[in-house]
């Protein structure tokens, strides 16, 4: 099959991923992972996210994440491991992902005919998903795939979007940002997290942030205002499709029609999880 539109694939992804990520904002998967004896906030995070890949330590998560300080990280990793097994916490997540997706969706939705048949798409696209240099891609993919069709597309969405985040991570490097720069970049658009956001849950300190802002206007991709210039809107173009590129294979094995037929699945679900208020508008915007 000929390669279509690698944007296509971004916006299907961008149809999909809100089903997984709507759990770091909602609280019953605080509630599941708290109950396990970690702490809320960002121990619940770093330990959730990163489960799948056993009780590493906190050099491969900073590594895997990217974009988090890495004495943030060392406050919270290996000590998790101290108090649960990467094993219960994934457990702990899917029953969080399962009572989220029950409130924010409705049962209608999860028993409906178009659930069944987003799951059977989007795990379709996995097929083609690469292992090579995508470590949570990696092992998320060791995982079994839930047998009910909403927590089925709530893992294939979470393959979906740690296999174009690795990728991305890649692209990023290339374009020579560093974890927290990125942060800025993305933050400078002003439809991301809010930099107060970004800072709270990556670690990073007022100072560091603003060291940072002015090293990317050093390399003019940011004006005296914190607004992104053409350079780097450029560069982020660049990025972003690089990170098309990457993350291609699985939206070509699915094929145009079936890839159109996801989007609009998983775009239907997820409107109505923003509705819902998944995604609350004070943790977005330059703020």
């Amino acid at each position: 099959m000929t390669t279509f539109e690698a944007s296509t694939g971004r916006h299907c992804h961008n149809a999909v991923s809100p089903l997984h990520s709507c759990g770091y904002f909602a609280p019953e998967p605080q509630d599941e992972l708290a109950a396990l004896g970690l702490e809320r906030g960002p121990m619940v995070y770093l330990a959730g996210r990163a489960a799948p890949l056993g009780a590493v330590g906190a050099g491969t998560v900073t590594a895997t994440f990217y974009n988090f300080d890495h004495e943030h990280v060392r406050r919270y990793i290996p000590a998790a491991w101290t108090l649960t097994t990467p094993e219960r916490v994934i457990a702990a997540r899917l029953r969080g992902a399962d009572r989220t997706l029950r409130r924010l969706l409705g049962k209608d939705a999860l028993a409906s005919a178009e659930m069944a048949e987003a799951a059977e798409l989007a795990l379709r696209a996995t097929e083609a998903c690469r292992r090579e240099a995508r470590p949570l891609y990696a092992a998320n993919a060791d995982l079994p795939v839930p047998e009910e069709p909403h927590l089925a597309l709530w893992h294939a969405a979470t393959l979906l979007r740690e296999h174009r985040g690795d990728g991305h991570l890649a692209a990023l490097a290339v374009a020579g940002l560093s974890g927290i720069e990125a942060l800025v970049l993305h933050n400078a658009v002003g439809t991301a997290p809010t930099a107060a956001l970004f800072m709270r849950t990556r670690g990073w300190s007022a100072a560091q942030w603003g060291a940072a802002r002015d090293r990317l206007r050093e390399r003019g991709l940011l004006d005296g205002a914190g607004d992104l210039t053409s350079a780097g809107t450029a560069l982020r173009d660049e990025t972003e499709a690089l990170t098309d590129r990457l993350d291609a294979a699985p939206y070509n094995h699915l094929g145009p029609a079936a890839t159109a037929r996801l989007t609009e699945l998983a775009g239907g679900f997820s409107a109505t999880l923003k509705a819902a208020g998944a995604f609350p508008a004070v943790h977005f915007g330059k703020g």
